[in-house]
């Protein structure tokens, strides 16, 4: 009689990295963001996923969020950044997953920016659905508002998001939530070459949080994602942003 297949050990949420990297592949800085996030049904999210990567749950239901930013200086160690081209708008769709060794990490619905040309090598390189998008982000030191619209692919072109906010006070570290560590401590990123399962580490210092009052929000990311539209107010954060280490992919 066969064994029970076991299942692996669930990785712990660390506002830390688990794996710090030593030798990372590309340096970036993630700034100004604000992260709004849905709860949605676990099937529909996992639906949109490849075969070998679960859905990651809290209070068993999925969670999808619209993540605007500002990201500067994608560079390579030891090299300048790439000037005009390194420093741009970004607006990511993104949900959370579980590798078949029980690693956690961010699935990218889409992520969306304003430079074409890294968009292609984005592509290439990591194979993510990078897009095209006229963007910006207005920012009067206390509301920011976030504008996207795609231009490309063709197929979802069109596709927006326009996001406002104001800020609210810092989050203590230890008044941090269970909830809203789930939704920001993430330390790697599955894609997929082909049908191979692909995986890369993440590193950066334990992200600085602040409350965020939604004022505004309309978006049609979702759709063009593969998802249903959000429902209800989102869970909102802010943080002025951290440095970021990311690791060469690697399979599974």
């Amino acid at each position: 009689m066969a064994e029970p297949a076991v299942s692996p050990e669930l990785e712990p949420i660390t506002p830390e990295p688990l794996r710090p990297i030593r030798r990372p592949i590309m340096l970036q800085g993630w700034y100004n963001l604000t992260s709004l996030h849905w709860a949605y049904p676990v099937d529909e999210v996992q639906r949109i996923l490849p075969d070998g990567y679960t859905v990651d749950t809290f209070d068993d239901q999925a969670w999808v969020g619209l993540i605007p930013f500002h990201m500067r200086r994608i560079r390579l160690p030891g090299l300048p950044a790439f000037g005009p081209l390194s420093t741009f708008p970004e607006t990511n769709i993104r949900t959370y997953i579980i590798a078949p060794d029980g690693r956690r990490a961010v699935w990218f619905c889409s992520l969306d920016i304003t430079r074409m040309i890294p968009t292609i090598v984005a592509r290439v390189a990591y194979q993510l659905p990078y897009c095209w998008a006229r963007m910006s982000i207005d920012d009067d030191g206390s509301i920011v508002t976030y504008r996207s619209e795609r231009r490309w692919p063709r197929s979802t072109a069109g596709a927006s998001s326009e996001v406002s906010i104001r800020r609210g006070e810092p989050i203590a570290p230890e008044d941090v939530s269970d909830l809203e560590h789930f939704l920001s401590a993430r330390w790697a990123l599955g894609t997929t070459l082909g049908k191979r399962l692909m995986w890369a580490d993440v590193d950066h210092p334990r992200w600085p949080l602040q409350r965020a009052e939604v004022l505004a929000w309309d978006e049609s990311l979702m759709a063009a994602a593969g998802l249903s539209a959000p429902e209800g107010q989102p869970i909102a954060l802010h943080s002025p942003g951290v440095e970021v280490r990311i690791a060469l992919p690697h399979p599974l």
